[in-house]
């Protein structure tokens, strides 16, 4: 595995494994470069595949990853049945040897698992799909009681970069008022904090272990793909399976 990709810090089962990647150690051009794991960004499908591929080997993964067509919304599907390129923002894993993913550059990927080890989950979280409750949907989704379950909250914008207008703001105060508390005043707009709000909505699920959380996507240029701070640029992945 690459020295620069993350492995969760989280109190998870042993059989749980999951990896976040950053941008180093593929083959894409630039403005891709170097591991763009996103089919859908212009980067050439050679690349791609072969950054993929290098992904598996690396990981040694039991199995290739369930990719979505990823769409900002609150969909769930299960990674048993549901065939590669599903309209969704998350994937729920109950089988060893399913990987779940997502593909993010700025929105928070969030990998969640029940305390026994029975099933995982890759959620998309933007602001979108947070606003929509994509959060609620995936801890619905996973059928265990949320008291049981872990969520890790991985690479996104920082809250001193998020910048957003007042539809962004007034999406998340009509469902929650606590969340005036993750916008703070920025010339005219606002700055958005998409840790906190994550926390917020998992929190109000009845969902307590949560860990992770602190990068920003948009200030750690070398580490991370950012579609706010470069518009054309790659994709990262974050992966859970159970072994």
């Amino acid at each position: 595995m690459h020295p620069d990709w993350i492995v969760p810090e989280w109190p998870a089962p042993p059989r749980v494994r999951a990896c976040v990647t950053t941008r180093s150690g593929g083959c894409s051009p630039p403005p891709y470069d170097s591991l763009n794991l996103g089919d859908h960004v212009g980067d050439r499908p050679a690349a791609v595949a072969g950054n993929r591929a290098l992904l598996a080997r690396a990981l040694e993964l039991p199995a290739p990853p369930l990719w979505l067509r990823q769409v900002h919304g609150c969909g769930i599907v299960e990674a048993d049945r549901a065939p590669p390129g599903s309209e969704a923002d998350g994937s729920i894993g109950r089988t060893p040897g399913k990987v779940c993913a997502v593909l993010s550059a700025d929105c928070l990927p969030l990998l969640l698992c029940d305390a026994t080890g029975s099933c995982v989950a890759a959620v998309h979280a933007g602001w979108r799909g947070l606003a929509a409750g994509v959060v609620e949907a995936a801890v619905a989704a996973m059928r265990v009681p949320p008291a049981r379950i872990l969520a890790w909250l991985g690479p996104a914008i920082g809250p001193h970069h998020f910048t957003v207008g007042d539809d962004v703001r007034t999406a998340f105060l009509s469902r929650n008022s606590a969340a005036r508390q993750a916008f703070r005043p920025a010339d005219g707009r606002w700055l958005a904090d998409i840790y906190l709000l994550a926390r917020q909505r998992l929190r109000g699920c009845g969902v307590t272990a949560i860990h992770g959380g602190g990068w920003c996507t948009w200030r750690e240029r070398e580490r991370f793909f950012s579609y706010r701070r470069d518009g054309e640029t790659g994709r990262m992945a974050s992966l859970i399976w159970l072994a």
